[in-house]
């Protein structure tokens, strides 16, 4: 029988949590009162998801953006007081990790989306190493190459700025909203950064730097992580493992 605290101390034994310095708690963060058999994966701990996990009749849910973050209101009231329902309602457990998702070496968000786009990693960079540094095992000679191939797998609209003819040799990346990262990269001396977002300041930073920046959406970056860690763990523990992804366009 897998229960919750089975359940977490896999996860944790995967991700070593206590490596790293978070905007919020990692681990079990809404304990229900069910056997787990089927864990539901996803990005987001949003009530679509929640209620698309309900249908599915999964019994713990792991994701990267979870309920809770350092600074936020800690009332229970509104969207928060819903998703809370939802899950103790159905005696759900809730698992989060944010940073250790990203940052595992092979199943995290980086790793995943290196290996999805063909990128052999071969360095890291950044605050706590959550950054990966690369080269592509196919040659792209300009940025617009590099942002049409990242588009077309990613299967979105990419957002490019800097030298459209400089060379792209060595790559840097980083999921999500990791735009400030992007001077550390430079530094690094790569020809193009990739990450889910970007902020005003980024684009002249590529502009004057001849290093090309490509936003391609925060959660496009992060769908790999969640489903490649919960498979393993469910794996590992005789659990059946679904993936729900619930579309954003940010």
């Amino acid at each position: 029988m897998t229960n919750a605290k089975i359940l977490g101390q896999a996860f944790d034994d995967l991700l070593q949590p206590e490596k790293f310095r978070d905007y919020g708690p990692n681990g079990l963060q809404v304990e229900g009162d069910r056997e787990v058999k089927l864990l539901v994966s996803g990005v987001t701990a949003s009530r679509a998801l929640i209620e698309a996990a309900i249908e599915a009749h999964a019994d713990a849910i792991f994701v990267h953006h979870g309920l809770f973050w350092r600074g936020q209101d800690g009332r229970v009231v509104g969207w928060m007081r819903e998703r809370l329902r939802l899950l103790l309602t159905h005696g759900i457990h809730l698992f989060a990790y944010h940073l250790p998702l990203d940052a595992h070496p092979e199943l995290g968000n980086n790793a995943q989306l290196g290996r999805l786009l063909g990128w052999q990693a071969d360095g890291r960079f950044g605050d706590q190493d959550l950054g990966f540094l690369g080269v592509g095992t196919q040659p792209w000679s300009r940025p617009q190459a590099l942002a049409d191939h990242v588009s077309a797998v990613l299967a979105r609209p990419v957002t490019c700025v800097g030298d459209m003819g400089q060379q792209v040799r060595r790559v840097a990346w980083c999921t999500g909203g990791a735009q400030s990262y992007f001077e550390a990269a430079i530094a690094q001396g790569v020809d193009a950064f990739i990450t889910g977002e970007i902020s005003e300041p980024q684009a002249h930073l590529a502009r004057e730097t001849g290093v090309a920046f490509l936003a391609c959406g925060h959660h496009a970056t992060e769908r790999y992580g969640a489903p490649a860690v919960a498979a393993r763990v469910a794996q590992e523990l005789g659990l059946q493992h679904r993936f729900i992804d619930i579309d954003n366009p940010a």
